[in-house]
């Protein structure tokens, strides 16, 4: 019988980050998945590091900017477990604006027409964030890697089936049932994203999959584009390096249709009108890949961290929609350390699973 410290459900960039994490610590760690690493929405995101994002939930922005200082040492962790380097692709993001923020103050013509010429600024009022991007294919690549080069337990094509406690107390381990076998762990932690509600239903807030259609096109040599261009309803994120140079991901719709993963090409056609309208150079540009992820949602908007009243030694992150893989490395930080009794470094109290199930209206915003 394996007796891990920790078993986490969900191999994906939450699930494998904190594998990681914890492993740094000193802790043995098993995680099953019930299909293969990184399959699902960690290499189906844009890549957007959104710390700066106008339109984020107030209650995220300690979270986001926490993570976003821990991704150089991130990055660096993984290129000495792995040998491969995962660079940025972008270092800014022209952002419009809602009509509702009316704050900031946003740039002149001139200043657009610098920093991308063929940009139409008709419609939208710009301001430029600090804000990185890079490539979740790249990342997961050298995530699993990294994994691979540790003595981390990873199994694919290991559904778990239920978990339980072996004694009510909170010093019991628990019991982990998975196809033909058991293991029994001193913690378990939920990771599985939009499968969430299914293996750790909480008590309060649920978890539904969000669905998003995107695509990439292929660059035209007049538009050496260096920066993420985003809109309330478009984003246009460019590979700078590495194997996908030279190609820009276009996305994305929020839709909700359960598990259905469909790329329909009528999205696909009003996604890519709406980078037309937005920087003219790409009409007539190659599609080179179409593809659907499913983000995991709350009806508030905020990732459930934390852990599960009731159940011993059961822990939840997931919950991240649209900002996974900003918040990894922070979120891989925090869970560890609620997992080894210290205090956060940030106040988990708004990620609470046992939090009031508030639903907040969905703005729609694409990411």
């Amino acid at each position: 019988m394996h007796r891990p410290d920790v078993c986490i459900a969900g191999a994906g960039i939450i699930g494998l980050s904190l594998a990681l994490e914890l492993h740094q610590q000193g802790l043995r760690v098993t995680v099953l998945d019930r299909t293969q690493p990184l399959a699902e929405a960690s290499t189906a995101a844009a890549g957007m590091l959104a710390a700066a994002d106008p339109h984020h939930p107030p209650e995220l922005r300690a979270l986001s900017q926490l993570s976003l200082s821990l991704y150089p040492r991130f990055l660096e962790s993984l290129h000495a477990l792995s040998g491969i380097r995962v660079p940025f692709q972008t270092y800014q993001t022209l952002q419009a604006l809602r009509p509702n923020i009316l704050k900031q103050t946003t740039l002149l013509p001139q200043e657009l027409a610098n920093l991308v010429p063929a940009l139409s600024t008709t419609n939208h009022r710009f301001v430029l964030l600090d804000e990185p991007s890079i490539d979740p294919r790249q990342l997961a690549e050298a995530l699993l890697s990294a994994v691979h080069g540790t003595t981390i337990d990873l199994r694919p094509e290991t559904p778990v089936l239920k978990t339980c406690s072996q004694d009510n107390d909170a010093g019991g381990n628990i019991e982990v049932h998975i196809p033909g076998n058991m293991l029994t762990a001193k913690q378990f932690v939920d990771c599985t994203g939009a499968w969430a509600s299914f293996s750790s239903p909480p008590s309060n807030v649920q978890i539904r999959p969000k669905k998003g259609q995107m695509l990439a096109v292929s660059l035209p040599s007049s538009l050496p584009l260096s920066l993420v261009i985003r809109t309330p309803e478009i984003y246009i994120v460019p590979r700078t390096s590495g194997p996908n140079t030279g190609r820009a991901i276009i996305g994305a719709t929020i839709e909700d249709a359960g598990f259905d993963k469909t790329v329909h090409p009528a999205d696909i056609d009003r996604l890519r009108s709406l980078a037309v309208a937005l920087l003219p150079s790409l009409s007539g540009t190659t599609q080179l890949d179409a593809w659907a992820g499913l983000r995991p949602a709350t009806e508030d908007g905020l990732p459930l961290l934390g852990a599960l009243t009731g159940r011993p030694n059961h822990f939840i992150a997931t919950g991240h929609y649209r900002d996974g893989i900003l918040l990894a490395p922070a979120t891989a930080q925090v869970m560890a350390q609620l997992l080894l009794g210290e205090i956060p470094a940030v106040d988990l109290t708004p990620f609470s699973p046992e939090r009031p199930a508030i639903a907040k209206p969905d703005t729609k915003v694409a990411r």
